[in-house]
């Protein structure tokens, strides 16, 4: 069987993503399966990225293209190696945040997508979008990790080439509006397929229970059928 990456990306802070992408990779493990949870914070410290840490250890702030490329066919093919059933990462791929607030335009992006098609051969893919009203999804986040992380979070923004009209958490917002629908424009040109998650209007364990269920229509194996939540128990405890 071919290895299936499952990418779980958001078109916000605070939609989610990284419990959603943890819920997946327990869903996985818990029916046998052979799988990688690659965290968003691990593309600094796997070896296969080693390269993407020391570019932007080295004091510009950005990776080439060509590298996140080189690094992920290293990745996959290191994962296929070692007879990995499913490649589950957070906010890996098609690291479009990341080449927007580098300054590159769509053109560069969408060579950069066919690069990365053509990198993860003979992997199948599987691209979960986790989307709701950035404004919303933003105050959750500052909710949770406090204002500092919002002041920080716009200084971030504000200091990159690509995303340097950001000067508080409403014209992030506005950003992220674009940026997700360049991500859509990107990714409708790609043979990956994409489930997407409203997480405006499920909560978190809605969110995770109903990604599950796409995702074993899209396996099609009864063992990820049969591990499946209870519908009725989402409901009873969903926030």
């Amino acid at each position: 069987m071919t290895a299936h990456l499952i990418s779980v990306i958001g078109n916000s802070p605070g939609v989610g993503k990284s419990t959603l992408c943890r819920a997946v990779a327990e869903w996985l493990t818990g029916v046998g399966a052979s799988v990688d949870h690659f965290e968003e914070p691990d593309i600094l410290t796997r070896p296969a990225f080693r390269p993407v840490a020391e570019e932007f250890a080295d004091g510009a702030g950005s990776v080439r293209p060509a590298t996140l490329v080189a690094c992920t066919r290293a990745y996959v093919a290191e994962s296929l190696g070692a007879g990995r059933d499913h490649l589950v990462t957070d906010a890996l791929l098609p690291f479009i945040p990341s080449l927007v607030a580098w300054g590159h335009d769509e053109d560069t992006l969408v060579h950069v997508m066919d690069e990365l098609t053509r990198a993860v051969e003979p992997a199948r893919v599987t691209v979960v979008y986790v989307h709701d009203d950035p404004a919303n999804a933003l105050r959750r986040a500052v909710a949770r990790e406090g204002d500092a992380w919002g002041d920080w979070y716009v200084r971030k923004l504000a200091g990159s080439p690509g995303t340097r009209a950001v000067h508080d958490l409403a014209s992030a917002a506005d950003h992220l509006r674009y940026e997700e629908e360049l991500t859509r424009r990107v990714l409708a040109r790609s043979p990956w397929r994409l489930l997407t998650v409203d997480a405006g209007t499920l909560g978190a364990r809605e969110s995770a229970d109903h990604t599950l269920r796409l995702l074993a229509g899209v396996l099609g194996d009864p063992r990820h059928e049969a591990a499946l939540p209870d519908p009725a128990l989402s409901r009873t405890h969903a926030p």
